[in-house]
């Protein structure tokens, strides 16, 4: 006798039953994560070679000699990974669409991958950018689901009385609502094709159901989600930080609770990604109200699942045995012709690199646009230090976002406010100009001058350059300063039509013309609360 599809479902979500699956994952975790772990150095060379081989019949493999790599390296991953840069160069994503994906979008079939691509991760990177195709193989969904399983694992290992699939486990993504742009072929949000690949037996421990999780409509979404969540066992809540700051306040708002632990008793742990975390800590400690929820920092992106945050140090434990292949290239080097290529078996601690991702998707020595440094290489630990793209230099001071990220979260500290979201750029007037950082405050500084000058001299300290160019004499005044009230950033990306799921606001802009434009964004919305013009070039103005 056939049994129904549905019913296998249904008993997996049996109170009983789920008692028993938490516990047999418990300790398979606790089990696994006390082993000894693997070598690193040599998961990587041999995840190269496994990729070399799949797709050494594509159009792309044929075209990069990826024969005469696998020769040519033998048994040595030194002369696989030094045959293989000779051979493929490094590729941002314009060069790999122009060259290979275009001309077949969206039906690839065997072109940089074997066989048909069945997904296409849509993404800006930031809202500047023009719309990214990714593309995302079965391999890679196999992949991202490794990558996870392997951050659970770390996760209910180092909390040993963890409930975590007793519960439900809340992705708050985008919209699972794709378009079909060939037979076969589907596109949107990469939280969208995770939702669609779940198995139907893991949905018991899964928030928001499908249907909910097709709403493409944002703010409607969201307040089904909070309507519907506050009753849910929630033991896992998964999103970017600025989104789930928009849902834990409407949460409290929803149910007149003062914490999320009130409306959650059962949440464990909160995993954040694709922002530096510093300037939003002191805003989660606050609304989580429970030093018993961990923090789980993660590092996916949309052409593949890199680290998550290491239970035991905080830092960032790259995955190295998954179908993927990482290069890091010294940041102070991009602009060269041939930069330098290190992995894992020669990267140096201390160093901001560029990473370059080669993925059982087909993306090959692909800059992704985000950069690291290795705080340990035995074993591998990271930090995440920002985005290529994102840096100050229009003046000389050489900014990065890590160093803007440390600052704003300790003039936060120091003068009492919580941060929740931020943007800086440049302004071209008077000689030589100004930085003009724009501030949105969920609790705001009792002192907004004492603010600006706790951020100064807190970039001073961190960048040598700065400091210099904001020394009397050198003519970089004090920033400007404009505080825009709480949801004025969600208004502008609503307007830009990027509300919610995975986008996030630009942190900064080299050029200019974005601030510009969030400026007069903040200022004809009457969104301004407060604003400090430029100030002297030392000292207080």
């Amino acid at each position: 006798m056939s049994r129904s599809p549905s019913v296998l479902p249904r008993v997996a979500g049996l109170a009983p039953v789920k008692a028993g699956v938490n516990g047999a994952i418990r300790t398979a975790a606790r089990v696994l994560e006390s082993g000894r772990p693997g070598d690193a150095v040599s998961d990587q060379a041999r995840q190269l070679s496994l990729l070399l081989r799949k797709a050494r019949r594509t159009r792309f493999g044929r075209d990069h000699g990826f024969d005469a790599i696998l020769a040519e390296g033998g048994r040595s991953p030194d002369r696989l990974v030094a045959s293989y840069r000779k051979h493929v160069p490094l590729r941002t994503y314009e060069r790999l669409w122009e060259e290979y994906l275009s001309s077949a979008y969206p039906t690839l079939r065997d072109v940089t991958w074997p066989g048909l691509i069945p997904y296409f991760a849509l993404t800006s990177g930031t809202t500047q950018g023009a719309t990214k195709y990714i593309p995302v193989s079965r391999e890679m969904l196999a992949s991202n689901r490794k990558a996870a399983w392997g951050m659970v694992r770390a996760i209910m290992a180092s909390r040993p009385g963890s409930r975590l699939f007793r519960g439900k486990l809340f992705f708050l993504g985008g919209s699972t609502d794709l378009e079909q742009p060939a037979p076969g072929v589907r596109q949107g949000d990469l939280s969208a094709i995770a939702s669609l690949e779940v198995s139907e037996l893991l949905r018991p421990y899964v928030f928001p159901p499908i249907e909910l999780a097709h709403e493409p409509d944002w703010e409607k979404k969201l307040a089904m989600l909070v309507r519907r969540g506050k009753d849910e066992p929630i033991s896992l809540i998964s999103g970017v930080p600025s989104w789930l700051l928009m849902f834990f306040e409407r949460l409290l708002a929803e149910t007149g609770k003062s914490t999320v632990a009130e409306v959650w008793p059962m949440l464990e742990v909160v995993v954040h990604g694709g922002v530096k975390f510093d300037p939003y800590r002191s805003a989660f400690d606050a609304i989580l109200g429970s030093p018993g929820i961990s923090l789980q920092e993660t590092y996916p992106c949309s052409e593949g699942f890199i680290a998550f945050g290491d239970p035991t140090t905080g830092l960032l434990r790259p995955i190295t045995n998954h179908g993927l292949f990482l290069e890091f290239v010294p940041v102070d080097e991009l602009d060269r012709d041939e930069p330098t290529r290190h992995w894992l078996g020669n990267a140096q601690v201390g160093v901001n690199y560029a990473i370059v991702l080669s993925t059982c998707a087909g993306m090959w020595a692909h800059l992704v646009g985000d950069t690291v440094r290795f705080e340990s290489l035995d074993p591998p630990l990271l930090s995440f230090t920002g985005r290529t793209k994102y840096s100050l230099s229009a003046f000389g001071e050489h900014l990065i976002s890590e160093e803007i990220e440390g600052a704003m979260a300790a003039a936060a500290s120091e003068s009492g406010a919580v941060v929740s979201e931020w943007h800086a750029g440049p302004v071209f007037e008077g000689a030589p100009g100004y930085h003009r950082f724009l501030v949105e405050f969920s609790t705001p500084p009792a002192d907004l001058e004492a603010f600006r000058l706790a951020l100064d001299a807190d970039l001073g300290r961190r960048n040598a350059d700065y400091a210099a160019h904001r020394s009397e004499g050198v003519g970089l005044p004090m920033p400007a300063l404009v505080a825009v009230r709480p949801g004025a950033f969600a208004d502008w990306m609503r307007a830009k039509g990027k509300l919610g799921g995975q986008h996030k606001v630009p942190r900064m802009d080299g050029g200019g013309q974005l601030t510009a434009e969030l400026a007069s964004f903040f200022r004809s919305a009457d969104a301004v609360t407060a604003e400090l013009e430029p100030g002297s070039v030392a000292g207080r103005p």
